[in-house]
């Protein structure tokens, strides 16, 4: 009985220390960032930076259905690929659609230069090439981008039919501290 009586205070004192606010919170005012830049997907010759490690069998090999590609792109400041470097889309996508081109992206726009070097945004969503303008939600992010939330709007800028080689323009809107 005893302990039990000790208990109570303990617990109580535990709580009141455990949702004590720091003196910065609060503080933190929550912004909104555009973000825009060009991501180079090469699929194509020696320089790849996207690979395809899935590929189906049998009857889905005539379709894309099935295709699991992984990347680590390039995202520069214009549509030239000798533009400057401003970071890196690093993950994959995943061909989820069977009855048009459809993907899953799962990636990370790791930038290297400029304000937000060291940062990542996480985008998680679906990607259809073909649509004229897609929108992907930011599911989060590190750095300057902790908490982050938001989309990205992505535009087919040139694409290559033959060799699917493509630069794609971003641009991100994203709510962050």
């Amino acid at each position: 009985m005893a302990s039990r009586l000790l208990l109570i205070p303990f617990l109580l004192l535990l709580s009141t220390i455990t949702t004590a606010s720091s003196p910065n919170q609060g503080k933190l005012k929550e912004k909104l960032s555009h973000l825009h830049f060009f991501f180079h997907d090469v699929v194509s010759g020696s320089n790849a930076t996207a690979m395809r490690v899935i590929q189906p069998a049998g009857a889905l090999a005539k379709s894309f259905f099935g295709i699991v590609t992984i990347m680590d792109d390039p995202l520069t400041e214009g549509p030239d690929p000798n533009s400057k470097p401003v970071g890196r889309a690093q993950g994959m996508y995943a061909a989820t659609a069977q009855d048009e081109l459809g993907f899953l992206m799962a990636m990370n726009l790791a930038f290297t230069a400029g304000k937000y070097n060291g940062s990542v945004l996480t985008v998680l969503g679906r990607n259809q090439p073909l649509h004229p303008v897609r929108e992907m939600p930011v599911v989060g992010g590190s750095g300057l981008f902790r908490f982050a939330r938001g989309y990205a709007l992505a535009r087919t800028h040139w694409l290559n039919l033959t060799s699917g080689d493509a630069i794609v323009e971003y641009n991100v809107h994203v709510m962050h501290y």
